[in-house]
């Protein structure tokens, strides 16, 4: 398994204690206050107050989800209408995290992260804007990915979901995983590129 470079938060990225800046305009990484010890560990996750200074608007949680993915599960690309603070807290995922907002400045961009428990790996989390989509790809069985969401699943703004494809030749996303290998949701199967969904950005 091949695994392209994948992000790193360092120091002149450090936009706030703890909070890094990437490439992509609203998606900021988060490390941890991590306490190991002979027991295991202690962490904090993540503090909305430090969010809520860099984004301006406030960032209540309104619901707490948790998936479970298992080998050679990919999901993705999907976008939806919330904002949400994720943390991979079991396995190892490969996460390519790409702006399909069309009037977003750094529209058609990727970022990709190797989260999750384990030895180089980024051990923190992600807090993810509205509109940016976002993917789990397992590297390390089972993956357990936690998002809290600042809207009920009834109440978002369903005109914010977006199912992009995994394989956008613009967005040109490097997967650790061979297709042929990949398991994959039906409607992960038989999303759309960014060309077909936005032909207007592409004039």
């Amino acid at each position: 398994m091949t695994i392209s470079t994948t992000y790193k938060p360092t120091k002149d990225l450090e936009i706030k204690d703890g909070v890094y800046k990437t490439s992509l305009d609203g998606l900021y990484y988060l490390a941890h206050n991590f306490f190991p010890d002979k027991r295991g560990f202690f962490s904090e996750v993540g503090h909305t107050h430090k969010i809520e200074d860099i984004i301006r608007i406030p960032f209540k949680i309104a619901q707490v989800n948790h998936s479970r993915s298992l080998t050679n599960v990919v999901r993705g690309l999907h976008a939806e209408g919330w904002n949400k603070l994720v943390t991979v807290t079991g396995g190892v995922s490969f996460s390519a995290i790409a702006d399909v907002r069309p009037d977003s400045k750094t529209f058609g961009k990727v970022e990709t992260f190797l989260l999750g428990v384990g030895d180089q790996v980024l051990k923190g989390s992600l807090f993810i804007q509205a509109g940016i989509a976002n993917s789990v790809c397992v590297i390390t069985s089972p993956v357990d990915y936690m998002y809290c969401v600042d809207k009920l699943y009834k109440d978002r703004d369903k005109a914010g979901d977006q199912a992009i494809s995994l394989f956008d030749p613009d967005l040109n996303i490097s997967w650790p995983i061979p297709k042929d290998q990949m398991i994959l949701s039906d409607r992960d199967k038989q999303t759309v590129a960014l060309r077909q969904k936005f032909p207007d950005k592409f004039k």
